[in-house]
């Protein structure tokens, strides 16, 4: 027989169990409240667009958004587009703004842009497949025929970017690129053909 456990541990794991079920309700409360605020605020944006145009013509659009809106002119065509394509928000319960953004299709932008990471430099792999092509497309337009050093060369190259790229996509994205879908001899034939 198991000892019973300690009141104490008992009573924090049901205070925890209860504040998580509260924060889940609020929390769910809280994302139909954005995307509600949201949708209406496009509504707003579309009737007051129409109204700017008509009076001061299309072009002054982007003006008034600058010194009128708090957002970006992005968020505001997001918002639009939201209150254009869906026409009850109640039947998006449960789900976040970018959810609802993404079901739709408009792209949205990282939160906060200063935490962007910076442009860093491409992995070798890439800078050669850039290389390849701009050679590749580059001796398709001249039209001459390639001598039998550079398509080894090309073959050696190629032959590197795919291993590289099948562990990277075979091992985090658990595509499936097994020998037998994609064999040596149609990767080689396939090189063939960009050589000739």
């Amino acid at each position: 027989m198991n000892p019973p456990a300690p009141t104490t541990a008992v009573a924090e794991i049901n205070r925890l169990y209860d504040e998580a079920q509260r924060l889940a309700t609020e929390s769910r409360a809280s994302l139909q409240a954005a995307l509600a605020a949201a949708w209406s605020a496009g509504r707003l944006l579309l009737e007051e667009k129409k109204r700017v145009r008509r009076l001061m013509g299309g072009g002054a659009w982007l003006l008034w958004l600058e010194q009128n809106f708090h957002g970006a002119p992005r968020t505001a065509q997001n918002y639009m587009r939201l209150a254009r394509e869906v026409a009850d928000v109640v039947s998006l319960r449960g789900m976040s703004l970018r959810q609802v953004y993404f079901r739709l299709g408009i792209a949205t932008e990282p939160k906060e842009r200063e935490t962007r990471t910076r442009a860093v430099s491409l992995p070798p792999h890439i800078r050669l497949a850039n290389r390849l092509l701009v050679a590749l497309k580059t001796r398709s337009r001249q039209r001459h025929a390639a001598t039998l050093e550079q398509a080894a060369a090309y073959r050696r190259d190629l032959r590197a970017l795919f291993e590289h790229l099948q562990r990277l996509f075979s091992t985090e994205t658990g595509a499936n690129f097994s020998p037998s879908r994609v064999s040596n001899h149609h990767t080689h034939e396939n090189i063939g053909r960009i050589e000739r």
